[in-house]
């Protein structure tokens, strides 16, 4: 399959049509790579293809499936869901966390404000803002840093890790295919699964134990992980008994799922307006139109910036944060394009492809952010799982939990850094010769960081004291 699968499931395509079987080894592969034959998949037969296959990375990488994004379709699950989509997905608690995230995002923009003349490795201080934005609605407090927005050495072990869980939850892993092979573990994925996690469990068990003690000693928690604890003290939620292995995978899937892939967007809408200066100042433009020069956007504002809205979803079209969706599995036989799907083989959506097919997308390859615009052709698409032509979150029953916590916090932060700054290469390097490069994994890297020199653009006391 090449060191990036989901081009080569693209460049099938032509030849073989937008529903691939593939039998790898002992399973059974289906790829679908249009908008017509995901949405068979994922709403025609939804309900079939709720549940994960077993891959021996995820068991020794994600506490045995004990997680959300992995666990088994069933009560635990349903639990699991309800519990985040209601206290921390859910319209209300966005809007509760909203100063939150404004906070974090102007810590950002006041550490690279501080960076002087010296370049900035964007990642990881987009890496400490998520993360942070994140911890503090879930523990109630930062886990990196004290408010200074700089990316220290714990900020970036913990990237370290996070990227290579999704190297390793994207890696094909033979053992996986010919069972035979499992315990000889040729290319060392369950030995570097037990080994990342293991490093993530020092990290979370620390988190949860310290949350524990200090609401033993009175101290009043109002945060999602103090929620988790009660429930878990409780004899039974719902006919489902938690457990602190629960809790740590849910916080695993939190601090992995809903970090590197927000600040990797952020990442590539920045390089892509680099590239394309005109829409660069027309974004700028949008923005000090509608916010002006004498504060930082608020997440309020924007509802009235539809081209900036429509940068972000030709973002999510060209750099989707996981180009192939998480496995799913049959439960049942099934025909879809006449074909049947037989119980207990795997799906992959490829939303990759269907991002860029010709015949939906004119021009696919180009950054054109007009397409999404009022009164153009594909102005009604959304990302939000109802429009099969763009399902950067995948769609149905297992659509990504923290949907709308992304596109806020994506939009969000991006706005704010091109309102901000002005962006300027080091020395020597020129746009059109950026590497636009993939690094892939679970998620859509870049293969080399984005290095760049801020420039303020704003009245200086809009930064704050820095």
């Amino acid at each position: 399959m090449g060191p990036a699968p989901h081009k080569t499931l693209a460049a099938m395509v032509p030849t073989y049509g937008p529903l691939i079987h593939l039998r790898l080894g002992s399973v059974h592969m289906n790829i679908a790579s249009s908008a017509a034959v995901a949405a068979q998949f994922l709403k025609t037969h939804d309900a079939n293809f709720s549940s994960r296959p077993h891959f021996l990375g995820i068991e020794h990488g994600a506490y045995n499936y004990e997680d959300l994004v992995f666990a088994p379709y069933g009560p635990k699950w349903k639990l699991l869901r309800k519990i985040s989509a209601v206290h921390l997905f859910s319209n209300k608690a966005l809007e509760d966390f909203r100063h939150v995230r404004e906070e974090e995002v102007a810590v950002l923009t006041r550490a690279l404000t501080r960076s002087g003349s010296d370049p900035v490795n964007l990642a990881p201080l987009l890496n400490v803002c998520t993360t942070n934005a994140i911890a503090r609605a879930v523990l109630g407090k930062r886990v990196f840093n004290d408010g200074d927005g700089a990316a220290g050495q714990e900020s970036s072990d913990f990237k370290e890790m996070v990227v290579e869980m999704m190297v390793l939850g994207g890696t094909f892993n033979i053992g996986d295919f010919i069972p035979s092979l499992k315990s000889l573990d040729l290319q060392g994925i369950i030995a570097r699964s037990k080994k990342v996690l293991k490093r993530f469990d020092a990290f979370l068990s620390k988190i949860l134990e310290d949350h524990k003690i200090s609401g033993s000693d009175g101290e009043k928690h109002t945060d999602f992980l103090s929620l988790l604890i009660k429930m878990k003290d409780e004899a039974n939620t719902e006919g489902v008994q938690l457990t602190d292995t629960n809790i740590k995978a849910l916080l695993l899937n939190l601090f992995t799922a809903g970090t590197d892939t927000s600040s990797s967007t952020v990442e590539w809408a920045l390089t892509e307006l680099m590239r394309h200066p005109k829409l660069l100042v027309k974004a700028q433009q949008e923005l000090d139109t509608v916010v002006g020069k004498n504060r930082l956007v608020s997440e309020l504002d924007i509802a009235q910036l539809p081209f900036f809205q429509a940068i972000i979803k030709e973002t999510f079209r060209l750099h989707p944060s996981t180009p192939l969706s998480v496995p799913r599995m049959a439960s049942e036989d099934c025909e879809i394009n006449g074909y049947i799907i037989t119980k207990a083989s795997s799906l992959l959506v490829n939303v990759y492809a269907i991002g860029r097919d010709p015949s939906v997308w004119p021009e696919p390859l180009e950054f054109k952010p007009e397409r999404f615009l009022p009164g153009s052709e594909q102005a009604h698409i959304d990302v939000k799982g109802n429009d099969f032509d763009l399902i950067p979150f995948g769609a149905g029953r297992r659509i990504c939990a923290g949907m709308n916590l992304g596109v806020r916090m994506v939009t969000f932060a991006t706005a704010t850094l091109i309102h901000a700054f002005d962006w300027v290469l080091p020395d020597g390097q020129m746009v059109e010769k950026l590497n636009m490069d993939e690094a892939y994994g679970l998620t859509l890297q870049r293969a080399s960081p984005l290095v760049v020199h801020p420039r303020p653009r704003l009245a200086p006391e809009v930064y704050g004291a820095y």
